[in-house]
């Protein structure tokens, strides 16, 4: 009787043990659940990272851009409001012939030279790409300049226009004429799926005061 209770004994433990040892492993549907939720998991992870990357560069591009269009902002308004000699009412905006001759903004020297002003890449007044310019004409040490090709895509747009003197923020339609000139200046980036991009925009209006008598 003993002997055959410890014969039942060792057959039960062997039974539970047989079945513990199958519950340690996983069957087939449980490893393809697992590969699955670390599938997604890894996708979700990817596609937080692209995310977060594309945040980053398109927030980069915009710091670049505030830079470029206060750049040449502040040289557009270092120049005269109108060139000598001409009527500050004109209703046409352009360079004189001589000023236009290089190509460049070189000898532009009041703000109505720089209407529907467009570059890409972005250049300087001497027609020098922006990153490599050193501000005379020429190009800075090697060491200094931007990477090639870097602003290949950016544009930079220059824009004029007479505006309401009741309404600073109403432009005026063509052929009016007022003592107060809006200028634009745009860095936008030439997507090749979207497009032209506006990545930067400042306006700023400036006046015209008559010399008193």
């Amino acid at each position: 009787m003993v002997s055959f209770i410890l014969f039942l004994g060792n057959r039960l433990s062997h039974r539970h043990g047989a079945i513990a040892a199958r519950r340690e492993a996983f069957s087939l549907v449980e490893a393809l659940v697992a590969l699955t939720i670390t599938a997604v998991a890894g996708a979700a992870l990817l596609l937080s990272l692209d995310s977060n990357l594309q945040l980053t560069q398109h927030t980069e591009r915009r710091v670049i851009a505030q830079g470029l269009a206060r750049q040449l902002m502040d040289e557009v308004l270092g120049t005269r409001y109108m060139a000598l000699g001409t009527t500050p009412y004109q209703t046409v905006f352009s360079p004189s012939s001589w000023e236009a001759e290089t190509a460049t903004r070189e000898r532009f020297d009041d703000v109505d030279d720089y209407d529907s002003w467009v570059s890409q890449p972005p250049e300087d007044e001497y027609g020098m790409p922006v990153g490599t310019e050193n501000g005379q004409g020429g190009q800075r040490n090697e060491a200094f300049r931007t990477p090639a090709n870097f602003l290949d895509r950016w544009q930079q747009k220059i824009s004029v226009s007479y505006v309401n003197p009741s309404n600073l923020g109403q432009s005026l339609s063509s052929g009016s004429t007022s003592d107060y000139r809006a200028v634009i200046v745009q860095i936008r980036y030439n997507d090749p799926e979207r497009g032209l991009i506006e990545l930067a925009k400042i306006r700023r209006v400036v006046s015209y005061v008559p010399a008193v008598p």
